[in-house]
């Protein structure tokens, strides 16, 4: 006959000592008590392994967290799983993936991840828009579900609402960001495939249009419009910035006056902020100096020369000089990005050199190397154009309509009464 193991009890538990190295007490069954020299006890289950037949330990809880009691009972599961062909500890382990997942791998909290990384490579506009698009359509519905129960069906029917009301161009967007969220999973390690791979296909295309651009003899129109709109100063000198500058939307918004040169009359706007990640040095004219000096007793003291309304300490936002376009009763003629066609198209009609256009607008160059070498050189070779382009919306403004119209370096009185209405 076998011999039977001698079973542990709670008295002989509680006169455990640590000695000079680890021993092991056997309660049988597999049930083990492991002695630490530090003192502290371990509850072992030590079984062999279904298919390879390793022995294995599988740790149960420290005693006398754990009870003799608690310590059997959980052996007798284990030994029921093994009967099964179960491995316990596997099934343990994928149970506890399942249970991080479901709070530590929620969709929102991937997507924070990949967003830290995405941030990095675009500039700060874009970066605000692409979470704040998901926090608006994404995040309310399935923002605390695990991404391993993200599927096709899920974000379609979450998304088909937007189709319906035609925003095609934000489902475009929502697709592109979702997916490159889950691809994020998948190199992870936290879900095995990307299930939103092909979902672009069952929405409908946005139609390409072109961007809303006024023609070049309705320049003075805008000037006039710009003049009488009942707007904040800090909008009327952003929309007039931008159109001066011929820069993007969010490179207007986020100018920074630490990035301002007043000795060189330049204006450096760094690689981050801009659409191509390369740093854009723009010429500044007579009518940008003055321009800056309207808006400086209201921005000089903050970081941003167009400070947002509700936290000056961060800037405007991009879509401010579009919404104030709006209201002036340009919507469907005229965009803020159209501003720089706009510009584009006068400047190559009056013959001035189109290389030198293109810099301007801070369009790359296909031969990288040239437009290295030759950035100093075309800073100011642009200067001339920049200045014409400057008295052009000056005389657009008859002279003394623009926040920028110079008298003797000094801006007009007019500028200096515009209403604070809302922006």
């Amino acid at each position: 006959m076998c011999a039977q193991a001698t079973r542990l009890s709670d008295r002989q538990l509680k006169a455990v000592k640590p000695k000079d190295k680890d021993y092991v007490l056997s309660d049988g069954d597999g049930l083990q008590l492991r002695v630490r020299v530090n003192g502290s006890t371990l509850w072992n289950f030590n079984y062999r392994q279904p298919i390879t037949k390793n022995r294995i330990n599988m740790g149960l809880g420290t005693y006398p967290e754990l009870s003799l009691a608690q310590a059997r009972k959980k052996t007798v599961e284990a030994r029921e799983r093994l009967a099964q062909g179960i491995d316990p500890k596997e099934q343990r382990s994928e149970l506890e993936q399942t249970k991080r997942q479901a709070t530590e791998h929620t969709f929102e909290n991937v997507a924070s991840a990949w967003f830290e990384l995405k941030k990095d490579s675009v500039t700060q506009a874009y970066a605000e828009d692409i979470w704040r698009s998901l926090t608006l359509h994404v995040f309310p519905s399935l923002g605390t579900t695990p991404i391993s129960q993200i599927n096709a069906p899920r974000v379609i029917e979450l998304l088909r609402p937007l189709e319906t009301k035609g925003s095609l161009e934000t489902v475009k967007r929502l697709t592109q960001r979702l997916n490159e969220i889950m691809t994020y999973g998948v190199n992870s390690g936290m879900i095995f495939a990307n299930p939103l791979s092909g979902i672009r296909a069952v929405f409908k295309k946005p139609k390409k249009q072109n961007m809303a651009a006024l023609r070049p003899e309705e320049l003075p129109e805008l000037m006039v419009a710009i003049a009488n709109a009942s707007i904040k100063r800090t909008t009327r000198c952003l929309i007039e910035w931008q159109l001066h500058t011929m820069t993007r939307p969010a490179e207007a918004a986020t100018t920074s006056w630490a990035d301002i040169d007043l000795d060189k009359k330049t204006w450096t706007i760094p690689a981050e902020r801009m659409k191509k990640r390369r740093a854009h040095v723009i010429p500044l004219t007579e009518h940008t100096l003055a321009l800056l000096e309207t808006i400086k007793p209201y921005s000089g003291h903050r970081e941003y020369v167009f400070p947002a309304d509700r936290d000056p300490r961060t800037h405007c936002n991009s879509q401010t000089a579009n919404m104030a376009l709006k209201r002036m009763g340009f919507e469907g003629r005229l965009v803020s990005q159209g501003m720089r066609s706009m510009a584009s198209t006068i400047l190559n009609e009056q013959g001035w050199d189109s290389e030198l256009i293109e810099v301007a607008l801070a369009h790359v160059d296909k031969d990288e190397v040239r437009s290295a070498y030759n950035r100093a050189d075309y800073i100011e070779r642009r200067r001339p154009m920049m200045i014409w382009w400057s008295e052009h919306i000056q005389q657009a403004a008859t002279g003394s309509l623009s926040v920028s119209a110079i008298q003797g370096r000094r801006v007009s009185v007019r500028a200096t009464h515009l209403p604070d209405a809302v922006a």
